[in-house]
């Protein structure tokens, strides 16, 4: 797929550095619990960590207790979905529609309304008041 912005590998391993490198473009996963943003709960939007497009405003933030920061739902438009079926499981891939960088995974055992789980790299996001 082609997005608005467009980079080589190298540039943007040049840019994010070795830990984000691995999780936004090499769909890595950091540790539960590790993250910036897993307990983070200020108001503002939280941004993609490559591009700095806005994915998801703070009042879809909630704890899921997974170790990850948890939305239950995106800015409409901002994120694209793919079918994962690595690691033996059927899961689906989020990714930065702007750049196509790896956020996560999203599933349907949220307990809001919404019934969803962005659950979502700390390393994949940035923040904004």
């Amino acid at each position: 797929m082609k997005y608005p912005i467009i980079k080589s590998e190298q540039d943007w391993k040049e840019q994010l550095g070795e830990d984000r490198f691995r999780i936004l473009r090499l769909k890595g996963t950091e540790y539960p619990h590790t993250g910036t943003y897993n307990l983070h709960f200020e108001k503002g939007t939280y941004t993609c960590g490559a591009c700095y497009e806005p994915l998801f405003e703070s009042d879809s933030k909630f704890d899921a207790h997974c170790g990850w920061p948890s939305f239950d739902e995106s800015i409409p438009g901002k994120v694209q979905y793919i079918e994962d079926s690595s690691h033996g499981m059927k899961r689906t891939e989020i990714l930065c529609s702007n750049c196509g960088s790896h956020l996560g995974h999203v599933f349907n055992d949220g307990p809001t309304k919404t019934g969803q789980r962005y659950c979502v790299n700390s390393l994949s996001i940035d923040f904004k008041e």
